[in-house]
């Protein structure tokens, strides 16, 4: 493989992206109500292409009710939510939804703690298959290139022979993180995908989105607001299923609402 056709600067199917200006996720008048509580109101939103965008607000402002609407797992009682232009994501079952290229990591990393770091990433690179097809399915020299990539970009290449249950939880979610990448998504939801690091590991998680970005548009749910300050293009607060605000995180932090709701002064 030649260096620039590495992972993320080779040619990807979401590269025809990069040259408009239209959103990848526009978000419209979504509405969820779970049995008379109302989650998510109106609420509207645009992600754009290549955006890294993160989602704050207090607890029960809607930020996973939205990814759970996003990726299928909830749908909405009125609302779109429209993909690439062309694709109502509320139409479609969350399988189909993740074939688009649309990649969620939870809070919680969830890796097959009694298979390898490879294992994990050959299971996400061909999750076409059953656990134990996919082990038995011969990868081919490019997938073999996609997960070797992958495990220097997120510095688990030492670690690839080894039980997944036996790493740091930091290095868990730098897996999960890998397993998503290895099916190169468009759109990337990330759930505090810092949260337990320590301080380099955070550190690093920040370069990594920097690198991400552009390359895939990422959508990122975070109470940390230092790593915020350090990865955001722009912030959406949202609150009590709206949006409260949008812009920079110093123009969300100058918001007079935002400053009463949230950041309690």
């Amino acid at each position: 493989m030649q260096p620039d056709e590495g992972l993320f600067t080779r040619q990807m199917p979401g590269d025809r992206f990069r040259n408009q200006t239209d959103p990848v996720l526009q978000l419209e008048k979504i509405n969820v109500n779970f049995d008379g509580f109302q989650a998510l109101t109106d609420l509207t939103l645009n992600i754009g292409v290549g955006e890294l965008r993160c989602i704050i607000g207090p607890n029960g402002a809607g930020k996973t009710t939205l990814m759970d609407v996003i990726t299928g797992k909830t749908r909405p009682q009125s609302g779109r939510a429209i993909y690439d232009q062309s694709t109502d994501l509320t139409t479609l079952d969350p399988i189909a939804i993740a074939r688009q290229g649309i990649g969620r990591k939870f809070q919680k990393p969830t890796v097959f703690e009694a298979l390898t770091v490879e294992e994990n990433l050959e299971l996400a690179l061909k999750n076409d298959k059953s656990v134990w097809g996919s082990l038995r399915a011969r990868l081919s020299g490019e997938q073999r290139d996609r997960i070797d990539e992958v495990l220097a970009l997120l510095r688990l290449g030492n670690e690839r022979s080894r039980r997944a249950g036996l790493l740091s939880h930091g290095q868990k979610q730098f897996l999960e993180i890998g397993m998503l990448l290895v099916q190169e998504p468009h759109l990337l939801l990330l759930d505090e995908p810092a949260a337990g690091m320590t301080d380099a590991e955070t550190e690093y998680t920040a370069e990594l989105f920097r690198q991400l970005a552009g390359k895939h548009s990422l959508m990122v749910v975070e109470h940390d607001m230092g790593f915020v300050e350090t990865i955001a293009d722009r912030v959406t607060v949202l609150h009590q299923g709206r949006v409260l605000a949008q812009g920079s995180l110093r123009e969300v932090q100058a918001n007079e609402q935002v400053i009463e709701v949230y950041l309690g002064r």
